[in-house]
């Protein structure tokens, strides 16, 4: 569960300051369309990861027990 919200961070970060590049550099066309299809697609998910990895306080023993099934 480490490795993966490290991975996350690591995502979120990359991907953000990607797309900020876009925003302010004036890139070729191809480097902006790669970013558009691939950069914000993996910031969307590595936030979504991040989110979900979070535990409610009342769940956090019953994540101990079982982990985290998807639901």
């Amino acid at each position: 569960m480490v490795n993966q919200k490290i991975t996350c961070i690591i995502l979120l970060v990359l991907s953000t300051l990607a797309i900020l590049a876009c925003l302010v550099i004036n890139f070729e066309a191809w480097i902006v369309y790669a970013v558009a299809i691939f950069g914000i697609p993996t910031w969307v998910l590595s936030l979504g990861l991040l989110t979900m990895a979070k535990a409610k306080p009342e769940d956090v023993e019953e994540r101990v027990k079982e982990p985290f099934t998807g639901y």
